[in-house]
């Protein structure tokens, strides 16, 4: 949508500016061990979900060691994979993924988040019949972006958004590895790879006082130790978004 940042994008970019302070890495390596505990197995070649894992704290300049002690933990570790899901300032639907190693405590910090935020948690599929689980890739633009889309769509891509910092494109999510690597093999530049709850219709919150009440509250979310992913429907028009503090 032109002249529009969906939450991914907004996302992505506070990735980045984690990253930087050294922040990453933490959850990163949490993302390996569940999926290795989860996903089916040490291997990534034959764990799909493991092997985005990997890729992603890759392209965050993870140490080799770091994600290989990450996938030993997995063996021997208590991480819980757990989904919440609930509304946010202006009814905004959320979905967080955690990994825990005590249900009962991360989901009080989860509840009272929300509740701090005038918003609420719901119960299972209140929220996640307006996502479905794709893959979702990020390629550098470079060039002339129209005949990037077209290659990007012979080389699988269902959908596509041209967004500040690259092109979005979204696969199905056990076709994202194979994807990514025909993409780079083709001459492509992929800056992320990642599993993805992507939404189906979007939320627009044009009133800059009401966005910033927003992003603080999925901020908030995200800086939870516990919390792995948060996916919102979120649509701000990008005048707003460059409004806020």
């Amino acid at each position: 949508m032109s002249g529009h940042s969906h939450y991914a994008t907004i996302k992505r970019q506070k990735e980045v500016k984690d990253a930087a302070r050294g922040n990453m890495f933490s959850k990163l390596a949490k993302a390996i061990s569940i999926a290795a505990k989860t996903g089916g197995g040490p291997d990534p070649n034959s764990n799909f979900k493991l092997r985005v894992a990997i890729d992603k704290a890759r392209g965050f300049n993870m140490p080799k060691d770091n994600i290989e002690r990450a996938i030993s933990h997995a063996s021997g570790g208590t991480l819980d994979e757990v989904t919440y899901e609930g509304f946010g300032p202006s009814g905004v639907a959320i979905i967080v993924e955690v990994a825990t190693d005590n249900r009962n405590r991360t989901g009080q910090e989860i509840k009272n988040i929300f509740e701090r935020a005038g918003g609420s948690l719901a119960g299972p599929g209140a929220v996640s019949f307006n996502f479905e689980a794709k893959g979702q890739l990020v390629v550098k633009k470079e060039g002339d972006a129209e005949a990037q889309m077209l290659k990007l769509i012979d080389a699988g891509a269902e959908d596509m958004e041209d967004t500040e910092d690259g092109i979005e494109v979204h696969v199905p999510s056990e076709k994202l590895s194979q994807v990514s690597k025909d993409l780079t093999e083709g001459g492509f530049t992929v800056t992320s790879t990642e599993l993805v709850q992507k939404p189906k219709n979007y939320v627009t919150v044009a009133d800059p006082s009401h966005a910033n009440k927003v992003i603080s509250f999925l901020d908030a979310l995200n800086e939870q130790e516990d919390v792995q992913k948060v996916f919102a429907n979120l649509d701000i028009p990008d005048e707003i978004l460059a409004k806020l503090s």
